[in-house]
């Protein structure tokens, strides 16, 4: 067994404790395929991810708790002549996490691309005090927001390092670096991605995977979010295809200069 292939061994053992054998040594582990997994699939950035990368030729991975969120994104990308293959999943859950990279690897191929966009479960808006804050739903959001990255994260990096090649792009906040009052529903699961990531990439980068934390520090362009704010001018979200082409960058970056970290901001948001 060659060294990669006990690390790929290793991250075979789920956060759930169910080792999987499958494709340990190399030469069994399949070539990696024009395949983008986008976890976290909504009207936003999750959409606009999908759409640029099946636009440049991949086969995206719908990832996502609804299904009502997944099928207008599929539809979108089928008619303008791309393959999209929708997966509700809870990715709080391991085992839904596993059994859905399953079905990719299945009927797309192994993943060249994983965007983990989903975001802590529970948080509302107006944000709730820590004094009202529930023990479970404190770590339920963990479950989304980091448990769930590091899943999925488990099962494409084994393929990654067997091919020296693929990228893992996580979409942060401001709240993965200064923790506000009342946010920390939000802020203390997305601090701990940020740090699952570099911790990642100390680790894996030197095998040629590229993995890159994006700190969106801004409201997104939504409807909900344009709303709420009906007053604030233009300028002042960030435009999800903006985000998008940001993430397509990355991936298309050259190893001999690979970013770990960037944020995103509009012109006009003061930090």
């Amino acid at each position: 067994m060659t060294t990669s292939g006990k690390v790929a061994s290793t991250l075979h053992c789920g956060v759930d404790k169910v080792c999987r054998l499958k494709g340990i040594f190399k030469a069994n582990m399949a070539p990696l395929s024009k395949v983008a997994v986008v976890i976290g699939v909504g009207p936003g950035i999750g959409a606009a991810s999908a759409k640029k990368f099946a636009s440049k030729g991949y086969a995206v991975a719908l990832l996502s708790r609804s299904i009502d969120k997944l099928t207008p994104v599929e539809s979108e990308i089928s008619k303008a002549g791309g393959k999209a293959l929708s997966l509700p999943t809870d990715v709080g859950k391991p085992a839904e996490v596993i059994a859905a990279f399953d079905t990719i690897k299945e009927q797309l191929g192994h993943p060249e691309v994983l965007i983990y966009n989903a975001g802590p479960g529970g948080v509302t808006f107006p944000p709730p005090s820590a004094l009202d804050l529930k023990p479970e739903v404190f770590e339920g959001a963990f479950s989304s927001g980091v448990v769930g990255a590091l899943t999925a994260s488990q099962q494409v990096l084994p393929g990654f390092i067997e091919n020296q090649h693929g990228t893992i792009i996580f979409t942060g906040a401001t709240a993965a670096v200064r923790g506000g009052a009342k946010f920390s529903l939000l802020s203390a699961p997305k601090f701990a991605l940020r740090s699952l990531a570099q911790s990642l990439a100390r680790e894996f980068q030197p095998q040629k995977v590229h993995i890159a934390h994006v700190n969106i520090d801004g409201m997104v362009e939504l409807p909900r979010y344009k709303a709420m704010m009906p007053d604030k001018p233009d300028g002042f979200f960030l435009k999800p295809v903006a985000i998008a082409e940001t993430y397509w960058a990355l991936h298309e970056q050259d190893p001999s200069a690979w970013t770990h970290e960037l944020d995103l901001r509009p012109a006009i948001e003061k930090w």
